[in-house]
């Protein structure tokens, strides 16, 4: 089998204070590709205690640039200079690199997932707009002779509405390579997880708003906030503004070890999510048989949930989260406990099926067909 030469280009790497689910998708793909053989090059943001140049399991990465300087240097340093390249992964979180107009080197857009409704929750009016024009309408055009992945049907249809050609997206599901340990135990008091980075469109409001209006119903809940980010001074004024102070938990950033500790212990995964691609953290719940409860209008976990079987997705109400439906969801499945654990067992067989092995198989065929073009 031919050896390639990869080039990714993401935004963040897994050891980024900022980085989520996106970076676990890519970093594990990366160490996929390069144990079979494959070289593979990892351009990114540099951040603060970052090397410039290592290798980590056999990918090299090349850390240059900040938040938004990080794109021209990209395209300077890596499209205009190293063409030997088989074959070019960008990565498009909501800003395109528009690598195909510096490089004649085959390019795979990746794309987690739409930022439609995400521009004007985190910018103001004219960056939205400009950020959404970029989006949707200028990388269409640019992207319209290359091949895209995805990582589910719902971002999918979102491209195909944006006039991306059917015929030229292919979606790879995450994975998992989390095992539950059997000897984990269920925290015997109800408690909820929230796990992500804290930021504004992960609505982390939603699930404190639904623990305060429900103390009184579910006597000693308690929710685990497991993440970190700029948002965080926010949710915290929240929490004393509630007085719900007893019932919170803010872990910051975590060990693997302890991230699966504290999903299996929760009853419930909240994910209250403005957007998601598909839900990584929702396969991590699966696995130990922690429910997940989301908006269906979230995108991914419409896909990544199967509603009523393993945890249940709430409808938007005119285009605005229902947070009072939210909360009974989030209520139903703690003081059930016989369908909540009916959704522990549909949970941890529906998300089996989903392996990092069979994620990275996918894209070793996706970027052999594209270097053979």
């Amino acid at each position: 089998m031919r050896r390639l030469r990869v080039v990714l280009l993401n935004w963040r790497d897994l050891h980024h204070p900022e980085a989520g689910g996106a970076e676990k998708y890519l970093v594990t793909v990366a160490e996929g590709l390069a144990a079979r053989g494959h070289e593979v090059v990892f351009r990114t943001a540099s951040y603060p205690g970052s090397l410039p140049d290592e290798v980590v399991e056999g990918v090299r990465y090349i850390r240059q640039g900040g938040h938004y300087s990080i794109y021209g240097r990209a395209l300077l340093g890596t499209l205009l200079r190293h063409d030997r390249a088989d074959v070019i992964v960008d990565v498009q979180n909501g800003v395109p690199y528009l690598s195909p107009l510096a490089t004649r080197t085959p390019v795979v857009n990746l794309v987690h997932h739409v930022h439609r409704e995400q521009w004007p929750m985190v910018f103001g009016p004219r960056t939205a707009r400009f950020g959404w024009w970029l989006e949707s309408s200028l990388a269409p055009r640019v992207y319209r002779g290359t091949s895209y992945v995805t990582v589910s049907d719902s971002t999918r249809r979102e491209l195909l509405e944006l006039g991306v050609d059917p015929e030229r997206v292919t979606i790879i599901h995450n994975g998992t390579d989390a095992v539950a340990d059997e000897d984990a135990e269920r925290s015997a008091e109800p408690r909820l997880v929230v796990l992500g980075r804290l930021v504004p469109q992960k609505r982390v409001e939603i699930a404190l708003d639904a623990v305060a209006a429900l103390r009184g119903r579910v006597p000693k809940l308690h929710v685990d906030l497991v993440g970190s980010g700029w948002w965080e001074p926010h949710l915290r004024e929240r929490v004393e503004i509630l007085g719900i102070e007893d019932a919170v938990t803010f872990h910051g950033h975590v060990s693997e070890a302890e991230k699966h500790r504290l999903l299996a212990r929760a009853w419930v995964h909240a994910m209250p999510s403005l957007k998601e691609g598909w839900g990584l953290v929702v396969v991590e719940a699966g696995v130990h048989g922690t429910p997940t409860v989301a908006f269906r209008g979230a995108g991914g976990p419409a896909d990544s949930v199967r509603d009523g079987e393993t945890g249940i997705l709430v409808e938007d109400t005119d285009g605005e989260p229902d947070v009072a439906a939210y909360t009974e969801a989030l209520a139903s499945l703690l003081t059930d406990g016989d369908r909540r654990v009916r959704m522990s067992h549909a949970a941890r067989g529906w998300v089996s099926r989903f392996r990092w092995e069979d994620c990275v198989d996918a894209w070793e065929r996706v970027l052999l067909r594209e270097a053979g073009r």
